[in-house]
Protein backbone atom coordinates (compact mmCIF):
# COMPACT_ATOMS: atom_id res chain seq x y z
CA UNK A 1 0.00 0.00 0.00
CA UNK A 2 1.83 3.25 -0.71
CA UNK A 3 0.60 6.19 0.76
CA UNK A 4 -0.59 9.83 -1.15
CA UNK A 5 2.09 12.30 -2.19
CA UNK A 6 1.92 14.81 0.56
CA UNK A 7 2.87 17.52 -1.79
CA UNK A 8 -0.79 17.34 -2.27
CA UNK A 9 -2.09 18.58 1.18
CA UNK A 10 1.00 21.32 0.85
CA UNK A 11 0.08 24.94 1.34
CA UNK A 12 2.60 27.54 1.32
CA UNK A 13 2.04 31.00 3.62
CA UNK A 14 0.43 33.99 1.66
CA UNK A 15 2.62 36.84 1.67
CA UNK A 16 1.01 39.76 3.53
CA UNK A 17 3.99 40.93 5.80
CA UNK A 18 7.25 41.66 5.66
CA UNK A 19 8.10 38.52 7.80
CA UNK A 20 5.88 36.40 5.65
CA UNK A 21 9.16 35.28 3.52
CA UNK A 22 10.21 33.19 6.63
CA UNK A 23 6.99 31.56 6.94
CA UNK A 24 7.15 30.86 3.05
CA UNK A 25 10.59 29.25 3.53
CA UNK A 26 9.62 27.38 6.45
CA UNK A 27 6.44 26.15 5.02
CA UNK A 28 8.81 25.13 2.05
CA UNK A 29 11.27 23.19 4.66
CA UNK A 30 7.63 21.45 6.23
CA UNK A 31 7.04 20.41 2.96
CA UNK A 32 10.54 18.85 2.18
CA UNK A 33 10.64 17.42 5.79
CA UNK A 34 7.04 15.59 5.20
CA UNK A 35 7.93 13.28 1.94
CA UNK A 36 10.96 10.43 2.70
CA UNK A 37 12.80 11.33 -0.41
CA UNK A 38 12.76 15.03 -0.63
CA UNK A 39 13.77 15.00 3.51
CA UNK A 40 16.71 13.41 1.89
CA UNK A 41 17.46 16.96 -0.19
CA UNK A 42 17.40 18.91 2.84
CA UNK A 43 20.72 19.23 4.27
CA UNK A 44 22.02 19.38 0.30
CA UNK A 45 20.08 22.45 -0.14
CA UNK A 46 20.70 23.73 3.85
CA UNK A 47 24.03 23.53 2.67
CA UNK A 48 23.89 24.72 -0.80
CA UNK A 49 22.25 27.84 0.56
CA UNK A 50 24.70 28.75 3.15
CA UNK A 51 27.57 28.55 0.80
CA UNK A 52 25.55 31.38 -1.73
CA UNK A 53 25.18 33.40 1.54
CA UNK A 54 28.61 32.99 1.97
CA UNK A 55 29.82 34.14 -1.55
CA UNK A 56 27.35 36.98 -1.54
CA UNK A 57 29.08 37.85 1.50
CA UNK A 58 32.45 38.04 0.14
CA UNK A 59 31.75 39.43 -3.03
CA UNK A 60 28.06 41.32 -2.80
CA UNK A 61 27.94 42.95 -6.28
CA UNK A 62 28.55 40.08 -8.29
CA UNK A 63 26.23 37.12 -6.48
CA UNK A 64 22.98 39.16 -6.86
CA UNK A 65 22.94 37.65 -10.56
CA UNK A 66 25.39 34.65 -9.85
CA UNK A 67 24.04 31.70 -7.97
CA UNK A 68 25.67 28.29 -6.87
CA UNK A 69 24.99 25.24 -9.20
CA UNK A 70 26.88 22.66 -7.45
CA UNK A 71 29.64 21.59 -4.59
CA UNK A 72 30.67 18.51 -5.44
CA UNK A 73 34.30 16.88 -4.22
CA UNK A 74 35.68 20.09 -3.33
CA UNK A 75 34.86 21.67 -6.63
CA UNK A 76 32.42 24.68 -7.09
CA UNK A 77 30.24 25.50 -9.53
CA UNK A 78 28.46 28.79 -10.39
CA UNK A 79 25.79 29.91 -12.93
CA UNK A 80 26.78 32.93 -14.66
CA UNK A 81 24.61 35.18 -16.38
CA UNK A 82 27.06 36.50 -19.07
CA UNK A 83 30.70 35.98 -20.29
CA UNK A 84 31.40 39.91 -19.25
CA UNK A 85 30.78 39.04 -15.71
CA UNK A 86 31.96 35.47 -15.83
CA UNK A 87 35.74 37.67 -17.00
CA UNK A 88 35.13 39.73 -14.12
CA UNK A 89 34.44 37.05 -11.45
CA UNK A 90 37.59 35.09 -12.87
CA UNK A 91 40.06 37.92 -11.66
CA UNK A 92 38.68 37.90 -7.86
CA UNK A 93 38.34 33.89 -8.01
CA UNK A 94 41.32 33.81 -6.15
CA UNK A 95 40.13 35.80 -3.39
CA UNK A 96 36.89 34.38 -3.18
CA UNK A 97 38.26 31.07 -2.74
CA UNK A 98 40.69 31.87 0.12
CA UNK A 99 37.59 33.33 1.87
CA UNK A 100 35.68 30.29 1.26
CA UNK A 101 38.62 28.70 2.81
CA UNK A 102 38.79 31.04 5.57
CA UNK A 103 35.25 29.99 6.31
CA UNK A 104 35.27 26.46 6.37
CA UNK A 105 34.66 25.23 3.08
CA UNK A 106 36.80 22.82 1.80
CA UNK A 107 37.27 24.50 -2.15
CA UNK A 108 40.04 23.12 -4.46
CA UNK A 109 38.45 23.99 -7.80
CA UNK A 110 36.06 27.26 -8.79
CA UNK A 111 33.99 26.59 -11.99
CA UNK A 112 32.06 29.14 -13.81
CA UNK A 113 29.16 28.30 -16.49
CA UNK A 114 27.91 31.09 -18.11
CA UNK A 115 24.07 30.62 -18.93
CA UNK A 116 21.83 32.89 -20.65
CA UNK A 117 18.94 33.85 -18.58
CA UNK A 118 15.78 34.92 -20.79
CA UNK A 119 15.30 38.53 -20.17
CA UNK A 120 12.29 39.18 -18.24
CA UNK A 121 11.28 42.76 -18.51
CA UNK A 122 8.79 44.53 -16.30
CA UNK A 123 6.52 47.12 -17.16
CA UNK A 124 7.19 50.52 -16.21
CA UNK A 125 5.18 52.15 -14.11
CA UNK A 126 2.68 54.88 -16.00
CA UNK A 127 2.81 58.30 -14.00
CA UNK A 128 -0.52 59.79 -14.03
CA UNK A 129 0.09 63.46 -13.08
CA UNK A 130 -2.66 64.89 -11.59
CA UNK A 131 -3.51 68.71 -12.23
CA UNK A 132 -4.64 70.76 -9.93
CA UNK A 133 -7.84 72.62 -11.10
CA UNK A 134 -6.17 76.13 -11.32
CA UNK A 135 -4.03 74.45 -13.89
CA UNK A 136 -6.34 73.35 -15.82
CA UNK A 137 -8.73 76.42 -16.06
CA UNK A 138 -5.45 77.79 -16.79
CA UNK A 139 -4.63 75.52 -20.02
CA UNK A 140 -8.35 76.48 -20.50
CA UNK A 141 -8.34 80.25 -20.69
CA UNK A 142 -4.94 79.96 -22.78
CA UNK A 143 -6.49 77.49 -25.28
CA UNK A 144 -9.60 80.49 -25.48
CA UNK A 145 -7.46 82.93 -25.56
CA UNK A 146 -5.46 82.03 -28.70
CA UNK A 147 -6.54 83.42 -31.83
CA UNK A 148 -7.44 80.93 -34.73
CA UNK A 149 -5.25 80.74 -37.07
CA UNK A 150 -3.62 77.88 -38.77
CA UNK A 151 -0.47 78.00 -36.74
CA UNK A 152 -2.24 77.98 -33.19
CA UNK A 153 -4.62 74.64 -34.46
CA UNK A 154 -2.07 72.17 -33.51
CA UNK A 155 -1.60 74.11 -29.76
CA UNK A 156 -4.99 74.71 -29.27
CA UNK A 157 -5.80 71.10 -30.12
CA UNK A 158 -2.96 69.54 -27.97
CA UNK A 159 -4.48 72.32 -24.84
CA UNK A 160 -7.80 70.65 -25.36
CA UNK A 161 -6.65 67.02 -25.23
CA UNK A 162 -4.64 67.48 -22.29
CA UNK A 163 -8.00 69.56 -20.79
CA UNK A 164 -10.44 66.46 -21.37
CA UNK A 165 -7.63 63.88 -20.37
CA UNK A 166 -7.03 65.58 -17.03
CA UNK A 167 -10.49 65.87 -16.51
CA UNK A 168 -11.48 62.59 -17.14
CA UNK A 169 -8.96 61.55 -14.42
CA UNK A 170 -10.96 62.82 -11.35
Amino acid sequence: MTRPPSFLNFQPATRTTRGSSKRTAQGVTDYLRADDKMAALLPAVKRMSALQQDCRAILPAVFDVCSVVQFDAGQLVFSIPNAALAARLKQQLPKLQEALLQRGWQVSAIRLKVQVRKAVERPRPVKQLKLPSQALSALANLKESLEDSPQNEALKAALDAMVKRHHGNR
